[in-house]
């Protein structure tokens, strides 16, 4: 039987099969960003083709297809949502411009408000009211519901978003108002807060909620799309959608909270990397996944990967939990411009998929990083992807060119230029997720991935004073490959708004008894395996304005001294957070959450590379590469590589969806995975 993995990227879609011997066979295919489908279809033709066997009898050997997608947070970036339309308490409509009251750069006066995804015209007050611990104050108004359902046809909204106050407390209203909508417009999506995100904060709540109704629509067409597709192709398995927390879920738990997809590509990334570490027994990385558009970033600490509550996307907020990423506006297709002021900057336009790079021979004119790799000799435009998709040489050094003209310099010095500046880009990138949090990355190893990732990683990492690297086999795909070894999960919360001292253990256990059995049920219908919970509280001091994410996940719920173990535990981790604790303060226990994880078995790697008795690996060949100079250094087919061998930079490592550039006085070696190892030698210059 065979499990594959599918994720869908701004330039390239990859796909990674594991049979049950633990052969793992990976491909690639243009992704296509008109309908996402396509190219899923075509990089499962290509993935068949390498294992030999037909499309139609691969997929019938298929009994888990798991899946990352971008079609959520293409419709936020793009703003090519459904036509939303907000129904919420009279008197309540304008919190989504309300926001906070705080501004992302407090301190630039000049900046605009984000612009809501839903206009004033289409918020819509519906008469009704819930007292704060849930009972009703005012029933709901069928005269004006009835009103706001006739406005709502008439605006020609296609989705609904449901958020009325103290919703999280007493679904009744929210439910009522659902299904007078679905009687009488039935063709209209409808999202509900306390379906989507039931706890406290009105303004988190009803904008996840707008972003839910936004996206869904799109995300929910798609899957039904691809589903269909796969099943005429011959698929009989389970298909499984990654969700931002890094954990999977079947197509209709993805289609019902959408915006929980957002992050769905990265979230493999991350559930890959959580695997190198275990495979590596390095537990502290920090994963750079470098593609064709962007580069995201994030940190594993002691083999742990943080998840947050505080994300969001384009200026809206969503407060689901998701692991802390951050994605720059720089990757293979980023292009190279010089703008009015007369700056020289490289994004965050990307050239994509379509056109693409200008040496993508798809009508590209800008220059971009891929361009400028092939002009500084790092990337072969006649090995690209094996050969198989050879890039245009010419068409790249022309528009670097173009930008050199414009800049007043060489052509070799625009595609350094561009090469050096990305890297700086990146590099600041981690400085944002490592040492503005707290954590020194000169402690941390740097995991490359993602098909560019390779030609930067070593300018990166010598950036931030990091001296290790390590580049799996699988680093081109490593998102589609993580998928595969991430675990079913579901998780629940629930606002317990008390202080610590009016909180009781009884209270906390039950919370956590009723949530484990609402997580564990749900979870069941899905799975049939061994099921564990995860627990955490979100507490914070009685002055503060936003919590803490505590884990509870070992701590006694039948100890005697349960609450003061809970607030100890808060302590601690605001100490490990902010440098202090303030133990003489109340503590205030404001969201309980639970997780129930389905484990998915992991199938062992397939046979590891026989060790070499001798170190030394001969070069396929040779090439001009630019390192700061013209120099003619030693290329390395990765396929041939064996465990034991070393390699002395400079010199070019190349594999067909990968290429690896390591400079003079560094030094990879193959370790026993058959995974690159790279410790750099020389300081930064």
């Amino acid at each position: 039987m065979l499990t594959i993995g599918i994720d869908v990227g701004g330039t390239f879609t990859d796909l990674v099969a594991i049979d049950g011997t633990g052969r793992t066979v990976f491909a690639k295919s243009p992704s296509t960003p008109q309908d996402q489908s396509i190219g899923v279809m075509n990089g499962l033709n290509e993935l068949a083709r390498r294992l030999d066997m037909s499309r139609g009898d691969m997929l019938a050997a298929t009994q888990r297809l798991v899946h990352g997608t971008t079609v959520a947070t293409n419709a936020l970036l793009e703003g090519k949502g459904a036509k939303v339309a907000l129904l919420t308490t009279q008197g309540h409509r304008d919190i989504i411009e309300m926001r906070e009251g705080l501004k992302g750069n407090r301190y630039d006066l000049r900046t605009p408000p984000p612009e809501p995804l839903v206009p004033r015209e289409l918020r819509f007050g519906v008469r009704e009211r819930l007292r704060p611990n849930g009972d009703v104050l005012l029933p709901i108004d069928d005269d004006s519901l009835s009103e706001v359902i006739a406005a709502i046809r008439a605006s020609g909204a296609t989705s609904v978003a449901i958020c009325f106050l103290h919703a999280y407390r007493n679904p009744a209203h929210e439910i009522a108002a659902a299904e007078r909508l679905a009687r009488e417009l039935p063709e209209v999506s409808v999202s509900r807060s306390s379906d989507v995100l039931p706890q406290i904060k009105e303004y988190e709540r009803v904008s996840t909620t707008i972003v839910n109704a936004y996206v869904g629509p799109a995300v929910r067409h798609y899957l039904t799309r691809l589903e269909r597709r796969l099943v005429e192709a011959g698929f009989k398995g389970s298909l499984f959608i990654i969700l931002s927390h890094g954990g999977m879920a079947p197509v209709e738990e993805a289609g019902r909270l959408a915006a929980a997809t957002v992050l769905s590509g990265p979230a493999g990334g991350i559930s890959g990397s959580r695997r190198c570490a275990e495979l590596l027994a390095v537990p502290d990385l920090v994963p750079f996944d470098m593609g064709g558009t962007s580069t995201d970033i994030s940190l594993i600490a002691d083999g742990r990967a943080a998840l947050s509550a505080d994300g969001g996307l384009a200026d809206q907020r969503i407060a689901l939990r998701s692991l802390d990423i951050a994605s720059i506006a720089a990757g293979g297709g980023s292009i190279a411009s010089v703008d009015s002021g007369g700056i020289f900057r490289v994004g965050p336009e990307s050239a994509g998929a379509i056109p693409g790079p200008a040496s993508y021979g798809n009508g590209g004119t800008e220059p971009t990083v891929t361009d400028a790799n092939i002009v500084l000799g790092y990337l072969d435009a006649a090995a690209f992807m094996g050969g198989r998709r050879p890039l245009d040489r010419a068409a790249a050094e022309a528009a670097v060119d173009r930008l050199a003209a414009s800049l007043g310099v060489t052509r070799i010095e625009a595609a350094a230029g561009i090469y050096r500046l990305v890297n700086l880009k990146m590099a600041d990138g981690i400085r944002l997720m490592t040492l503005r949090r707290g954590v020194d990355p000169r402690k941390f190893a740097l995991l490359s991935f993602g098909g560019a990732a390779g030609l930067h990683a070593a300018e990166v990492a010598r950036e931030l004073e990091m001296t290790r690297i390590i580049v799996p086999t699988e680093a081109s795909v490593l998102s589609a490959w993580g998928m595969l070894t991430s675990d079913l999960r579901y998780e629940v919360s629930r606002t317990h708004f008390e202080a610590g001292a009016r909180t009781t253990a009884s209270e906390i256990r039950d919370i956590f008894a009723s949530l484990e059995e609402q997580a564990v049920e749900r979870l069941r219908s899905w799975f049939d395996g061994p099921i564990m919970t995860e627990r955490s509280a979100e507490m914070r001091y009685g002055e503060q304005v936003f919590e803490v994410d505590v884990p509870l996940s070992d701590v006694d719920l039948n100890a005697p001294s349960l609450v003061p173990e809970v607030e100890e535990r808060f302590h601690r981790r605001h100490e490990e957070l902010y440098t202090y604790a303030s133990r003489d303060q109340e503590v205030v226990f404001v969201n309980a959450r639970l997780a129930a994880v389905g484990a998915v078995p992991r199938i062992a790697r397939a046979n590891k590379p026989v060790p070499v008795s001798d170190p030394i690996a001969l070069p396929a060949g040779k090439r001009q590469v630019f390192f700061g100079a013209w120099r003619e250094v030693p290329i390395y087919a990765l396929e041939k590589l064996r465990s034991g061998h070393v390699l002395e930079g400079p010199a070019i490592i190349e594999a067909e969806t990968t290429t690896v550039v390591i400079n003079g006085g560094d030094r990879a070696t193959v370790n026993a995975l058959g995974w690159l190892d790279i410790e750099l030698g020389c300081a930064k210059v």
